[in-house]
């Protein structure tokens, strides 16, 4: 009990509740400012893509690699074949299959490698990325380009967070913007949705 007054007296709370405010601000502006320079129409082939594919494989790291299973579960919620890229029950991508790849630097190694072996079994390679002249991009079929700083872009004037952040926030808030348009054009009631909601949890 004295450590946890000790650590309640050291820390001046109305400051820390300035500062998580500004910081919650800073967020959600970052994303609004880029929302407005994405160029939306480079979504139109990326849901072609996605509605056109006998089956959907998505792959990416870190932290976007979460944003990227997020994603993989709302298509699957569609109805539609969806496997994450390193899950063990991921069977080998084929032709007409379609890759979805989310690098923001567009050279991390082994996503380039798995793109590289999707384009080589003619299967379709969509790149989202920060660096529309990376290794990744140069493979791809279509570029979404999300113009965020990249990790190692510190005082780029991009963005205030550290490192990628901006680009892995965006990149959930893009991919729910595409479902939610694949979810329009589907017109499947919410509850039909919901059935196919894991129920093992």
């Amino acid at each position: 009990m004295e450590m946890q007054n000790t650590i309640e007296e050291s820390i001046d709370n109305q400051q820390l509740v300035w500062d998580l405010q500004s910081n919650l601000e800073l967020v959600l502006n970052e994303n609004l400012k880029l929302a407005k320079k994405m160029d939306l129409e480079s979504l139109v082939p990326f849901i072609n893509y996605i509605q056109q594919s006998p089956r959907i494989f998505l792959i990416s790291a870190g932290r976007s690699g979460f944003a990227m299973r997020s994603a993989a579960m709302r298509l699957m919620h569609l109805g539609l074949a969806v496997h994450v890229v390193g899950d063990t029950t991921t069977p080998a991508i084929q032709k007409d299959d379609l890759l979805i790849a989310a690098s923001g630097s567009g050279t991390t190694s082994g996503i380039v490698r798995a793109a590289e072996k999707a384009v080589s079994v003619g299967a379709k390679l969509l790149a989202i990325t920060a660096d529309q002249q990376s290794a990744l991009a140069k493979l791809a079929d279509h570029i979404v380009y999300i113009p965020a700083a990249g990790k190692e872009e510190h005082g780029s004037g991009k963005s205030q967070q550290y490192a990628g952040s901006l680009f892995e926030q965006f990149l959930l808030l893009l991919m729910d913007a595409v479902f939610q348009s694949l979810w329009k054009l589907d017109g499947t009631p919410a509850e039909e949705l919901y059935k196919r909601h894991a129920n093992l949890e």
